[in-house]
Parts: C-alpha cells; sequence; structure tokens
C-alpha cells in the first residue's frame, strides 16, 4: 500500500518520453496533481495534447546536470529502442538499451536520486538466447547493483497502445491476434498477454511514491494492482 505522501506534488524526472509509455505517462501525469513530471529527452518532439510537463532538451551526458538543478523524488526510464530501428545493428540497438539506461541511471544516483522505476520486457533474462531479451536482463542486473534505495522493474507482456512515427509491422500483427491468443498463454507464458501502455504508464507513476526500500519486479498483474493504488491516490489528490 502506499504511505501517505508529503503536501505538494511529488518531482518526478521521466526519460524515454516520446516513446508509447512515455506518451502515457505524460497523458496520465498531466490529468493530476500528484505528480509533477519533468521530462528529459534529446531532441524535441510533439507531446500528448494537454500535456502539462517541463521538458529539457540536452544531450544525455548533461541530464545528471538538469537532474541535480531540479532535484526529482523519483526516475521513471521508458527509454527503448528496437532492433529493426537500430537497423539491424546488436550494437546500435544496445546503445540505447543497456547503455543509455544505465548511464542515465548513473546520474540519477549520483545526484541523490532515490528511487527508480524502468521499464523493461516479460521474458528479461540475462542468461536468455535471445538477444533483445539477454540485452534487457543484463540491463536490470546491472542497474540492481547501483544502489537505488527502491528499484522498480517493470515487465510488460505485448503492449497495446497507438504508437507514433513508429511502425513495427510484427508487433501490429501480434497486437490483431492478441485476443485470440492472450486466452491460450498460461503459465510461465502468461506474462507475455498483451497489456495497455496506460495501465503500464499508471504504475510505474505510481510505483514512484512508494517509500518502502528494496528491488520490486512487476509482471502484468502487479502493475494493474499498482495503477488501481495509482488511480485512488490520483483522485484522493484531486479531493484533498
Amino acid at each position: 500500500m502506499y504511505e501517505a505522501r508529503v503536501s505538494g506534488p511529488v518531482r518526478v524526472a521521466l526519460v524515454g518520453a516520446t516513446g508509447l509509455v512515455g506518451r502515457a505517462v505524460i497523458a496520465s501525469a498531466s490529468a493530476s496533481d500528484t505528480v509533477r513530471l519533468v521530462g528529459l529527452a534529446r531532441r524535441e518532439a510533439p507531446l500528448p495534447p494537454g500535456a502539462r510537463l517541463e521538458m529539457f532538451v540536452a544531450e544525455p551526458s548533461r541530464w545528471g546536470e538538469v537532474m541535480a538543478a531540479l532535484r526529482p523524488r523519483a526516475l521513471i526510464c521508458a527509454l527503448g529502442t528496437t532492433i529493426r530501428k537500430a537497423g539491424g545493428d546488436r550494437a546500435a540497438f544496445r546503445a540505447v538499451d543497456h547503455d543509455l539506461v544505465l548511464a542515465t541511471a548513473r546520474a540519477a544516483r549520483d545526484v541523490g536520486v532515490a528511487n527508480m522505476v524502468l521499464v523493461s520486457a516479460a521474458g528479461a533474462d540475462p542468461g536468455a538466447r535471445s538477444f533483445y531479451m539477454r540485452t534487457k536482463g543484463e540491463t536490470e542486473a546491472a542497474l540492481s547493483s547501483l544502489g537505488f534505495r527502491r528499484l522498480d522493474i517493470l515487465r510488460p507482456g505485448l503492449l497495446r497502445g497507438a504508437r507514433v512515427d513508429d511502425p513495427r509491422p510484427a508487433e501490429r500483427a501480434a497486437l490483431i491476434a492478441a485476443p485470440l491468443i492472450d486466452p491460450l498463454l498460461c503459465g510461465r507464458w502468461a506474462q507475455f498477454r498483451s497489456i495497455d501502455a496506460a495501465l503500464v504508464a499508471e504504475a510505474a507513476l505510481g510505483l514512484t511514491l512508494r517509500r518502502a526500500g528494496g528491488r520490486f519486479t512487476h509482471d502484468n498483474e502487479a502493475m494493474r494492482r499498482a495503477a488501481r493504488e495509482w488511480r485512488r491516490q490520483a483522485e484522493a489528490g484531486e479531493m484533498a
């Protein structure tokens, strides 16, 4: 359960604001006064309608300076690409999903950010045969050693939602088939069921408000619970 928060919104930094989950985080946070969102990006990009956040455009090497000045309590990392977008270059993919994630996390830790929420992927495992899943798993393992007071790792299955300027034909085909396939995914395969990106975003925001320390991994069902608590917290904040 959430602990009572201090009065006023909690400042939360977001990287990966232009992706599917990042845009959903902005939309959800903008509808509530519970958090004050600060976005960090390498380039300017259109934001969702009605977005309420401070957006700082700078090279990643300077993100630490921005966080040092703004002193967010938590960092949500929704950075990520695909091997297809990286032109089939595994090194280019790893440079984002591993190296940039870790560099951003270290910068946040070094300036005193206490909590981090990472959007990873179902099936992430440093011992996986899949390069994609292995990279995700290695990123999770490396983050766990950085010393955040609290680290929440989200492992969503197939993400549902409208992407902007990011065509993914294979993903679109999987989403069309998801209503038929999801009920067939049972046992250890249930983690790969589709989930709405907006729900993942709500879970990420809710987890930034938790104060208990430790490392926590969340599957689809755990994210649904965290999202419900975020909605209750956000509604309470609006009524206060």
